[in-house]
């Protein structure tokens, strides 16, 4: 098929992939399955889609459409070519405020359009927990309904048009026919007329509506995605003559990309809904209470009610980002209703919020209500949000598993259904996890299963079949909005009966004669348990590592706590920081997901002597940052910093560490024989015949300047000035400094400014020797370089710091690298020790802030004059420590206002915007939103970054100089 697919490759405009590392990188999604397809393509427009379905009828191959790629039912897995939209055709094609509704391609994110349709004063109403990076398409292929569905439906409610390529490679406009117009599409020629004549011909029969009546989900369950939407279509107009006019979007949207191939939708949208809003946050004892309490909340007639239990709730605990965001829960709660109202004002809404709060106290139902206003509201939305990713941070192979997450039953029926579920599953020897959409009838349940034994795998199909018996003794929906793809189709004929389902079996053979689209999903599916990620009793490769990577269970198990949810394919309009890289690129490799896909698969299927050893791991990473976004941001805590770092020190193992990484890496000793010779090292630095030979020999960008080394070391700057290390009278307090490398040598006037600082301000500054970071070593994979560094500045400091003592720095990725990294680096016997001295490792700005809040600091020392300053963060801050320390000292100075750039990473990121491979894209993450808002800042503004790293960054690529926090202060002390 080689030659075929190179001659497809030849006729896109997008791009076509057959290579090993693509298609394993498409291998799975967010579900439990996994298949290797033979292509990927990513087509550029319509006429792609097009020339891909020629190409399937010719060659009797399949096209799997995908676009986020977070599927929970497979249906983005396949042996054909994965057709991903998200990278170009995600275009908004056409807004009309005046009769409310857009055009978009399949790509474009549900959060995206609304971002900009929000300055029209419109918004798309359906909002699943993934709407910062699921895409239209998506959302149209599995009916997605999100946590607004009780008041703005799912996404058919909202769809009124699709343009399609249909299997034949003919187009095709879908939209809401009349019934003479209706009669004429049963006179067109081609598939399409075909289509149409079948339909009319087959859905007339009396004996079939009434089967459909009769077997399908009760028709006052909202979220009902079980098979086609037949039942639908038989309340529309021919069939029903009062019914609304014929529109075969309503059968298209939840066909999981069955039917035909989506190029382009026409979704009304909705007026701005209210703008305040407040969360009432009841607490509950019980998960049987809180049900019963969504029978009260939604008479109330909330925007949401939403539910999380004590498993999720547990979970939040672990996850950096979602500590924070954990402010409103009081006790040990076993459920949290979450319960959303909105009004012209907070009042207006929080009235409503407390009427409800009496009615549930009347009904002796919760122990706490706390209420949550906005802005913090988005805070208490992304714990509930952050439900998917966090279930996979349970500890073990065995895991929450999407199976019979997706059932909606009647919310009347929601309490009886849940009783019976809790019983079916003490059967079982299982607790569920539920969350979700209470208010809807629909709670994400989840058994907790090791899908890599028999024993798992037997219970995820006979749970599956039980839990699908018992949906249907209620007339439920199986499939609420996560869709059938093939782990509950085979469960589709008891749900809707054999007659029906063979119905279903016509239908899709009316479309797709040849079965090119998406095969295997809601009709005619394999057996749930083939094709799953791992196979029965499949050992786990356990590998040596220098990180201890012993709390995932290894560093295998470590990759596979991604489950796919895809957290990482956000953008800049969504904030934070991961991953930069697939801002700039929008390619899956360049995703956490993407390169912990890749990891797994190859360290599990590997035949290599050195498991390491595979170029396709390197491709994966060689784009990442090691930003640290992941560490926080990621919801299954997947940390590809670390994890890139032990794959080079594995790597180069086999294939040698380039000089390049070894300059890197021993920077501060290069920069210790620089500055005995700081003008000829400087000279040599910036002129650019010397600088232009040593960028050619390393391989650093031509058009990157280097940075020089000051006149003295901050070293020899302290002995020299001892004296300016004491404050004048009695201290406030004494702190350890760690000079790291960088301070140093290059930066040593921060150094300077930074000890003048803290002795101006009462603080006694004591150094000690100490090794340097290990930073560099670590970000190139020289890790027993990294290890060593690390065990002689734990053994340095631990007798030494303390609460009261505390250790203090002034690079952010130097300082809380003993935060970070150093207990996985140094060691059992010093693990401990390291833990308890990283929670003592604070950067200057924790500090300072720490002593104003203990009343110990306060703003008499500084200017009173007003100044304007923006400030970017560090990332390894933002992921470790935040930025709001920096934020909260920079106003300090009474008449000082500090704006934070909404900036993920600058792009530098240590060595990696120095290297001529990476400088385009390290340009191209800073030009996303740094470099703009730099350029927009007047030249009053004073700009703010912690980070070595991002000033040079900041100054290359804006020419603007940007200070360090400690700067700022000491230019504003009286």
């Amino acid at each position: 098929m080689n030659a075929q697919l190179q001659q497809l490759q030849a006729q896109l405009d997008g791009e076509l992939y057959y290579d090993k590392m693509m298609r394993h990188l498409y291998a799975t999604d967010a579900s439990v399955y996994r298949e290797l397809p033979l292509a990927v393509a990513l087509p550029m427009h319509a006429e792609d889609i097009r020339k891909l379905v020629t190409f399937a009828n010719e060659n009797g191959t399949s096209l799997i459409p995908r676009a986020a790629g977070t599927s929970l039912a497979g249906q983005c897995v396949g042996d054909g070519i994965v057709v991903d939209v998200s990278k170009y055709m995600n275009r908004i094609l056409e807004i009309n405020a005046e009769e409310g509704w857009v055009r978009v391609e399949p790509g474009v994110i549900r959060d995206e359009l609304n971002h900009v349709l929000k300055e029209y004063g419109f918004f798309f109403g359906p909002n699943t927990s993934t709407a910062n990076r699921a895409m239209i398409g998506g959302m149209v292929g599995n009916n997605s309904c999100g946590t607004t569905s009780i008041v703005y439906g799912s996404t058919r409610d909202h769809v009124q048009e699709l343009e399609v390529v249909l299997s034949d490679g003919s187009t095709a406009v879908f939209h809401g026919l009349d019934e003479a117009g209706f009669r004429q599409k049963l006179e067109a020629e081609g598939l399409e007329g075909n289509i149409y004549r079948h339909l009319n011909q087959t859905l007339s029969v009396p004996e079939r509506q009434s089967a459909i009546r009769e077997a399908f989900p009760k028709a006052s369950i909202e979220r009902r995605n079980t098979g086609y939407a037949i039942d639908l279509l038989i309340e529309q107009q021919p069939f029903d003559k009062a019914g609304r006019p014929f529109n075969f979007c309503e059968l298209l949207c939840g066909s999981e990309g069955t039917l035909a191939f989506t190029t382009a939708i026409k979704i009304h949208v909705d007026p701005l809904p209210k703008p305040k809003e407040i969360v009432v946050c009841a607490h509950f004892n019980s998960i049987p209470e809180s049900l019963e309490a969504v029978l009260i909340a939604m008479s109330f007639q909330p925007s949401a009610c939403e539910l999380m239990d004590k498993i999720i709730l547990d979970l939040t605990k672990q996850n950096i980002e979602q500590k924070k965001n954990r402010f409103f829960v009081e006790g040990d709660p076993e459920g949290i209703l979450m319960v959303e109202f909105r009004g012209d004002t907070f009042g207006e809404a929080r009235d409503q919020g407390k009427a409800m709060i009496a009615a549930l106290e009347d009904a002796g139902l919760g122990y706490a209500y706390p209420i949550v206003e906005a802005p913090k509201t988005k805070q208490a939305w992304d714990l509930r949000k952050a439900g998917l990713g966090l279930l996979a941070n349970i500890p073990g192979d065995a895991k929450p598993v999407a199976c019979i997450e997706d059932t909606a039953v009647d919310i009347k029926d929601l309490p009886a259904y849940i009783k019976d579920f809790d019983q079916l599953m003490a059967n079982f020897g299982q607790q569920a996890v539920y969350y979700a959409h209470a208010g809807a009838g629909e709670l994400h349940l989840r058994p907790i299963l090791d899908l890599k034994t028999a024993e798992g795998q037997r219970l995820f199909y006979e749970i599956t079949k039980a839990v699908a018996e018992l949906v249907k003794k209620y007339q439920g929906s199986l499939s609420g909005e996560h869709g059938d793809g093939r782990v509950r189709a085979e469960f589709i004929p008891l749900m809707i009966g054999e007659y029906n389902y063979e119905y279903l079996r016509q239908i899709k053979q009316a479309w797709d004669p040849k079965g090119i689209f998406n095969p295997g999903k809601i009709v005619d599916a394999p057996p749930m348990k083939s094709s799953l990620r791992y196979e029965a009793e499949q050992p786990t490769p356990v590998h040596d590592t220098v990180y201890d990577f012993s709390e995932a269970g290894g560093i295998l198990r470590a990759a596979e706590r991604c489950n796919g949810s895809g957290d990482c394919r956000k953008l800049n309009f969504s904030g934070g920081t991961m991953c930069p890289s697939y801002r700039a690129t929008r390619d899956e490799k360049d995703t956490t997901r993407g390169r912990a896909n890749i990891l797994r698969e190859f360290l599990t299927m590997n035949v290599h002597e050195n498991p390491f050893d595979h170029p396709e791991i390197y491709q994966a990473m060689d784009l990442c940052l090691a930003c640290k976004g992941c560490t926080a941001e990621c919801p299954s805590n997947v940390d590809m910093t670390t994890l890139k770092s032990e794959f080079l020190y594995q790597y180069q193992k086999t294939n040698g560490v380039p000089l390049r990484s070894r300059a890197f890496a021993n920077i501060g000793r290069i920069n210790s024989l620089a500055i005995r010779i700081p003008a000829l090292s400087n000279f040599a630095l910036t002129n650019p015949v010397l600088s232009g030979l040593a960028k050619s020999v390393l391989g650093v960008a031509p058009g990157r300047s280097l940075p020089t080394v000051h006149n003295i070391s901050l070293r020899r700057w302290t002995r020299k000035h001892a004296d300016k290390l004491k404050p004048q009278g009695q201290p406030l307090g004494a702190v350890y400094l760690f000079i790291d490398e960088f301070t140093n040598y290059n930066d040593t006037s921060i150094g300077i400014k930074a000890v003048e600082l803290l002795s101006r301000l009462g603080y006694e500054v004591r150094c000690v020797k100490h090794g340097e970071s290990g930073r560099a070593h670590m970000s190139k994979g020289l890790l027993e370089e990294a290890r060593k560094l690390a065990v002689e500045n734990v053994s340095a400091f631990k007798d030494l710091v303390s609460a009261q003592t505390p250790l203090i720095g002034i690079e952010p990725s130097a300082i809380l690298s003993f935060r970070d990294e150093y207990p996985k680096l140094v060691g059992k016997e010093l693990q401990e020790t390291a833990k308890t001295l990283g929670q003592n490792a604070l950067m200057v700005e924790e500090f300072l802030m720490r002593e104003v809040e203990a009343g110990r600091l306060n703003d008499n020392a500084f200017t009173t004059e007003p100044r304007q300053v923006m400030l970017h963060g560090h990332c390894h801050q933002k992921a470790l420590a935040g930025i709001e320390p920096s934020a909260f000292i920079l106003n300090l100075p009474r008449n000082y206002t500090v704006e934070t750039i909404p900036s993920g990473c600058c792009g530098m990121a240590g060595s990696f915007g120095y290297e001529k491979e990476h400088y385009e894209l390290s340009m191209t993450v800073g030009e996303q939103v740094l470099f703009p808002a730099v350029r927009e800042a007047s030249r009053e503004h004073i700009i703010a970054a912690p980070g070595t790293s991002c000033r040079h960054q900041i100054k290359d690529g804006t020419k603007r100089e940007a200070l360090h926090p400690v700067e700022v202060l000491w230019g504003a002390l009286k």
